[in-house]
């Protein structure tokens, strides 16, 4: 099989969003830059990214309410929230000063307003979310949410929701109007096309990672193998950012440096209940969510979603988590398996043991009719029909196992970046907030990777595309007044 070589700067090793907004951040900063992208599918944001395996949310912890967990003492943390709603800001600076260079389209083709609204029922969860929006409200981030424990107004805000629902029944809802539907594939594609307009870049489609090795002088050979043709290529790359979701892991192990021992991966995969029926789904113009069942993942936290991915409108609810051994929605069976390391053995074999009632809630979700999903939607659609819904599945989702402080295993849901000292690779594992704070997570890459240049001309170029960057929006709510209607108006969330 016959090899060639190329010299790069920066090989980008996934199709998805994380790589796509890097690929864009870095070009904006130094257009000289030699980029190539390389995706193992024969199209990009084909995997996680894709509109139907992703939550498309917007995550902006509006709405969330595995975001501002009780703590030991039973009181709202709004911390996380803060910081996830903060990291959305940069996306939304990020997504505006694209539209205005023309690297995006309209916006009506990755992003629209839909309102994020928070439902619970039971005295309980009311009293859970009367705190919670007392003291998201009471931060400039969160001024603007509304709350109502009134039946009418809860019926204007999400009439399928309330449908049928008793006056007696106790519940309650919050609402911020400029919450985001994403369609993070579309968004995507546009980027990568951009990125492909220019000269220093080059697409690898149907490309997967055979082998990867850092030479004595600190670049990388990296040797891609062709799926169709079977012959390879060899990218001799100075930069190397591992970030092919689910896929990120194996890779990030394959590298060998000292950064990735010990980590471990807790595949989950997912399924929706889909609704495309139009009188239905003009119905509904919300993204309603609920609290997570006892023993459920974070990333499992039940939602009624309004969604419009590649330009039609359509009813999600779920997520139904499963388990699975894939790293990714294309993969083997065999990806669990070969993941477990001498490093990471002990971690992995921790979270197994201790975490034996979410493998079988996890099984549990697997094994359930479509009436007993359905049984479910019906807490958050009373009405709804079971003709109308048919099951989809979603993408595939890998947590995060590290160790502890004592050495033992544990199970983290968010991301996380991992980065060699030298700051030559980088890989960034994990799910949720994921794609929605993509910006953000590859600001930091920037910030560990390219630090050199960041000090001597990128920073002023950055604080052009991100205008907050090196303030914070938690503190500074003069800032985020100057930037927010900017953004909620050139993306037109807001009139």
């Amino acid at each position: 099989m016959a090899t060639q070589k190329a010299d790069v700067d920066v090989l980008l090793i996934g199709g998805g969003v994380m790589s796509a907004t890097l690929g864009t951040l870095l070009s904006k900063l130094d257009p000289s830059l030699r980029l190539t992208m390389a995706e193992r599918l024969d199209q990009v944001a084909h995997e996680s990214t894709d509109g139907w395996n992703n939550a498309g949310t917007g995550h902006a912890g509006y709405c969330e309410l595995n975001y501002t967990a009780g703590n030991a003492q039973g009181e709202v943390d709004i911390s996380r929230a803060l910081t996830i709603n903060a990291n959305f800001e940069v996306s939304l600076q990020l997504w505006t000063s694209l539209l205005a260079s023309g690297d995006l389209p309209s916006p009506e083709s990755f992003i629209n307003p839909t309102p994020h609204i928070s439902f619970v029922w039971g005295e309980k969860n009311v009293a859970f979310l009367r705190q919670r929006y007392e003291k998201l409200s009471a931060h400039h981030l969160f001024a603007d949410m509304e709350y109502s424990e009134d039946h009418n107004t809860l019926r204007e805000w999400m009439p399928l929701v309330m449908e049928n629902r008793s006056a007696g029944d106790k519940v309650a809802a919050t609402r911020i109007r400029y919450g985001s539907d994403v369609d993070f594939g579309s968004l995507t594609r546009n980027l990568v096309a951009s990125l492909s307009r220019q000269d220093n870049f080059e697409l690898l489609l149907s490309h997967e990672v055979a082998d990867l090795q850092q030479s004595k002088d600190g670049r990388w050979d990296v040797r891609l193998k062709d799926r169709n043709s079977g012959k390879s290529v060899t990218i001799n790359a100075g930069f190397v950012f591992l970030g092919a979701g689910g896929g990120a892991l194996p890779l990030l192990q394959k590298s060998g440096i000292p950064q990735s021992k010990g980590y471990g991966g807790f595949p989950v995969s997912g399924q929706w209940l889909v609704c495309q029926d139009e009188d239905t789904v003009k119905r509904h113009h919300a993204k309603v969510y609920g609290k997570a069942a006892i023993g459920a993942p974070p990333m499992s936290v039940p939602h009624l979603d309004t969604r419009i991915i590649n330009g039609k409108p359509a009813l999600l609810f779920g997520p139904y988590a499963g388990f699975t051994t894939k790293f990714l929605k294309s993969g083997s069976r065999l990806d669990l398996l070969r993941s477990v390391r001498a490093n990471n053995l002990l971690p992995m074999m921790d979270v197994g043991v201790n975490n034996m009632d979410l493998t079988r809630y996890l099984i549990g979700e697997v094994l359930q009719s479509h009436e007993d999903r359905m049984q479910s939607l019906r807490e958050y659609f009373p009405g709804a029909e079971s003709a109308e819904w048919t099951l989809a599945q979603a993408g595939q989702r890998v947590q995060i196992i590290k160790k502890d402080a004592r050495g033992r295993g544990k199970l983290e849901f968010g991301t996380e970046l991992v980065a060699a000292a030298d700051g030559s690779l980088a890989a960034l594992l994990g799910a949720s907030p994921g794609a929605s704070v993509a910006a953000q997570a590859m600001i930091e890459v920037i910030e560990r990777c390219f630090a050199d240049r960041l000090n001597n001309g990128w920073r002023a170029r950055l604080q052009e595309l991100v205008p907050s960057y090196g303030e914070s929006l938690v503190d500074n709510s003069d800032l985020l007044t100057r930037i927010r209607p900017n953004t909620l108006s050139s993306l037109k969330l807001r009139d």
